[in-house]
């Protein structure tokens, strides 16, 4: 196929995935439960947060943070204290992240709530910046700040080359926004022109196999490299690849 073609062929594809059918088996099921703000923001930031392995598991368990949370994840940001985590110590929320790491990740939401309204600010690239890289350097600055913890893990350095795919996959859950209502799109004000797609195995291999990405690992650089094409051909909307990318790489339609 030429370029054209396999572009033809992932439009055709994004089309087909990006359907509210595909909310059914995704954690971003996990924000489209709620209509405050604030209350989609920290359960898609904590539902992407977990969002590696068996999708199933994931979105079970970031279920039941919610359930945890009492339904309502920013008044339990908001009102948190120490003694309503007793009970739930070292035991596993998914995987590695466990109720330490949740804990943690709960003040420091609660710290950056006390500070801004929303999570966007922390999130918002400078005008002369063509995609989130030094963003998400600020927001995982501001979220950690100096104290260690081993929660820090969780949250991907782009400044130490990471892909940071799941962050960029919450980033496209709260910017990206079409008619088709799958992505929420609640941050209007970030430009979803700079977002880049989300880069795992699976979208990694599917652009490998059509020859839009030459890089092997699925880095920053590779995200940089993916950006560089899938801007080309949707230049006001290239995160609508990662619908072709990543639904042709779990379904191994290829």
């Amino acid at each position: 196929m030429t370029e054209k073609e396999i572009f033809d062929f992932l439009d055709e594809k994004a089309d087909a995935f990006n359907q509210a059918e595909y909310i059914e088996s995704d954690p971003l099921q996990i924000p489209h439960q709620y209509s405050r703000k604030q209350d989609v923001e920290i359960s898609g930031f904590l539902a992407a947060t977990i969002a590696w392995g068996n999708r199933k598991s994931i979105v079970a368990n970031a279920y039941k943070m919610m359930h945890f949370m009492g339904e309502s994840p920013y008044d339990f940001v908001m009102s948190a204290k120490e003694t309503h985590f007793k009970g739930i110590e070292n035991k596993a929320i998914h995987r590695t992240f466990n109720a330490e790491d949740f804990k943690q990740f709960v003040f420091n939401l609660q710290r950056l709530y006390q500070q801004q309204e929303s999570l966007a600010f922390f999130l918002q690239p400078r005008e002369e910046e063509t995609n989130f890289y030094h963003a998400l350097e600020r927001f995982r600055t501001a979220f950690l700040v100096a104290k260690p913890h081993r929660c820090y893990k969780h949250v991907s350095s782009t400044y130490k080359n990471s892909a940071a795919k799941r962050l960029m996959m919450y980033l496209r859950w709260m910017v990206r926004y079409d008619k088709r209502g799958v992505d929420l799109g609640i941050w209007k004000h970030l430009d979803q022109r700079k977002l880049s797609c989300p880069l795992d195995v699976h979208s990694g291999n599917i652009a490998r196999y059509l020859g839009i990405l030459n890089r092997k690992q699925n880095d920053w650089k590779a995200v940089e490299e993916l950006d560089l094409k899938l801007r080309q051909y949707k230049p006001q909307d290239p995160a609508l690849y990662d619908f072709a990318l990543f639904g042709l790489g779990v379904t191994k339609a290829l």
